[in-house]
């Protein structure tokens, strides 16, 4: 009998699964395809147990990776993902934090080491379609952007990939969400603030309605409870949220042969 396609999300901390791809996982999932999930790193520069960031010099980085680690693990399987893959590297925090020039931060990682180790796991688990972030890692967090440049690299070295795609939001679609969550008192986090809003229509390939998971995603965030700055989006309102989490775009970043027939599915045409 035919193995079923497979699905890897490439991401860079704990929560990310839950904040841009959750909508696929659950979808193929529910479809009976395998969900793969690559986390870089451990994300302990994320919010400690007393709420404070990464760079404050009081920060509880030892509590933080173990929360973390835990919730990271809660939530995927919320999501439907049947195998999770830590590379065990350290969270390189925001552009001009003193981690940065940790050398076991992600940011600092030798590419093609780590594209080698990437592409080893993709061809272990017969990986049909890759998703991560695009070039400009959504909001230019330098682990997103590592993730990007590393699972780039791996495509060079993994036999099993078909496609590579990137989540992306049309710009009138983010413009409209920040628009009502203002109106509203909501306090959105960096990561939507921050996000590339020049994201043209005709970038998107796919187009996937994942409004039947929404609650589910929603839940999911909220299993990574550590991370308090995402509260408002756990507590906002059913018809806000799917507004900005009820439908997923992708854009098509690399395909092995000419792509056709995935307008709604990134599986369609292979």
């Amino acid at each position: 009998m035919a193995s079923p396609p497979t699905l890897v999300c490439v991401h860079a901390h704990p929560d990310d699964e839950a904040l841009f791809t959750a909508g696929i996982s659950m979808r193929y999932a529910a479809r009976g395809y395998r969900v793969v999930l690559v986390t870089c790193t451990n994300g302990q520069l994320g919010l400690d147990d007393q709420a404070r960031p990464g760079s404050d010099p009081e920060h509880d980085v030892e509590v933080t990776r173990s929360v973390r680690a835990g919730e990271l693990q809660r939530a995927a399987t919320m999501l439907g993902f049947d195998r999770v893959v830590t590379l065990g590297f350290d969270d390189s925090g925001m552009v001009g934090w003193p981690q940065n020039e940790n050398p076991n931060a992600f940011m600092n990682v030798e590419v093609d080491k780590v594209a080698r180790t990437l592409a080893a796991i993709l061809d272990e688990v017969r990986a049909t379609v890759v998703v991560t972030y695009d070039e400009t890692g959504f909001y230019g967090h330098p682990d997103h952007v590592t993730a990007n440049v590393v699972t780039r690299r791996a495509l060079d070295f993994a036999t099993s990939p078909e496609r590579l795609y990137y989540p992306v939001v049309p710009a009138g679609i983010l413009t409209k969400f920040v628009e009502g969550a203002k109106a509203l008192g909501v306090f959105l986090p960096a990561w939507v603030l921050d996000a590339g809003l020049n994201v043209p229509d005709e970038l998107v390939a796919t187009t996937m309605d994942v409004r039947d998971y929404a609650k589910r995603k929603q839940l999911a965030m909220a299993a990574h409870a550590s991370q308090v700055d995402n509260g408002d989006l756990v507590r906002m309102n059913e018809e806000l949220f799917e507004m900005l989490f009820g439908t997923e775009f992708y854009q098509r970043a690399w395909s092995r042969t000419p792509a056709s027939g995935d307008a709604t599915d990134l599986f369609g045409g292979l």
